[in-house]
């Protein structure tokens, strides 16, 4: 008995140092041990608009200038999803080992797309209205984590982000400029509501989180003109969907 007692002890120690240095090398080069760390983040980014037109949208639009109508009725407007990117710094600060607060800086290079369809083609024609957009965002969000599972462990988050544009709209001198040939606009800056969920993936020296995410703006984006393609439309809300890389 004894002999089998030591056996079993030695095999028990053994088992429990082999878990030990296997816990060890899945921390992922330490990244939850610390209540700071950093990472960085790629993410694919699909925007489209919420659209709320206006009661009368379909109405041709009349232009002072030349005393005539430059389009005719409209039949539709609608908003396909169109695909960018954006780059991001990570940081976080662990609040319990199942709740961490952090943060996102990115730079997100978009493109947002409006397709006006109309009655008829005579006076103008279908028209595909893209904004172009660079801006930097600043999202602070909680993250609820579940246990941890070996390597391996599920979270959701949620919280807000204030976009803040940088590219350059060309406002100016767009009023000499024929009414069919204005383009849209977006206002400079916005905040939005954002949540989604992910994994967090324990690899030997860094943590891989991919991440779907969604945010929509909290209030209107249109910056308010008096041309075709800006005066139907009531109000613009964004809508993103974002799939993320993080290396922590």
């Amino acid at each position: 008995m004894s002999k089998k007692y030591i056996l079993f002890l030695s095999v028990f120690f053994w088992a429990g140092s082999v878990a030990a240095q296997q816990i060890t090398q899945a921390w992922a080069g330490g990244a939850d041990q610390n209540n700071f760390s950093f990472g960085y983040t790629f993410q694919y980014v699909s925007s489209s608009y919420k659209i709320l037109k206006k009661p009368d949208w379909r109405t041709p639009f009349f232009d002072q200038v030349t005393n005539r109508n430059v389009t005719d009725s409209l039949n539709s407007i609608n908003s396909p999803g169109t695909s960018g990117f954006a780059l991001g710094f990570l940081a976080r600060y662990s609040v319990t080992d199942n709740l961490e607060i952090r943060t996102v800086p990115t730079l997100s290079f978009t493109d947002r797309v409006l397709n006006y369809q109309y009655r008829t083609q005579d006076l103008a024609s279908d028209k595909m209205m893209t904004v172009s957009t660079t801006q930097a965002e600043f999202p602070l969000e909680l993250k609820l984590k579940s246990n941890r599972i070996g390597n391996f462990r599920a979270y959701v988050l949620g919280g807000v982000k204030y976009a803040f544009g940088i590219g350059n709209q060309s406002k100016a001198n767009e009023a000499d400029l024929a009414p069919l040939d204005r383009k849209l606009k977006n206002v400079r800056n916005y905040a939005s509501y954002v949540a989604g969920f992910g994994f967090d993936i324990y690899l030997e020296y860094f943590k891989l989180s991919p991440e779907i995410k969604l945010s929509n703006s909290f209030g209107n984006v249109l910056y308010p003109e008096n041309h075709p393609y800006a005066n139907p439309l009531d109000k613009l809300f964004l809508h993103n969907i974002m799939f993320s890389l993080f290396f922590e």
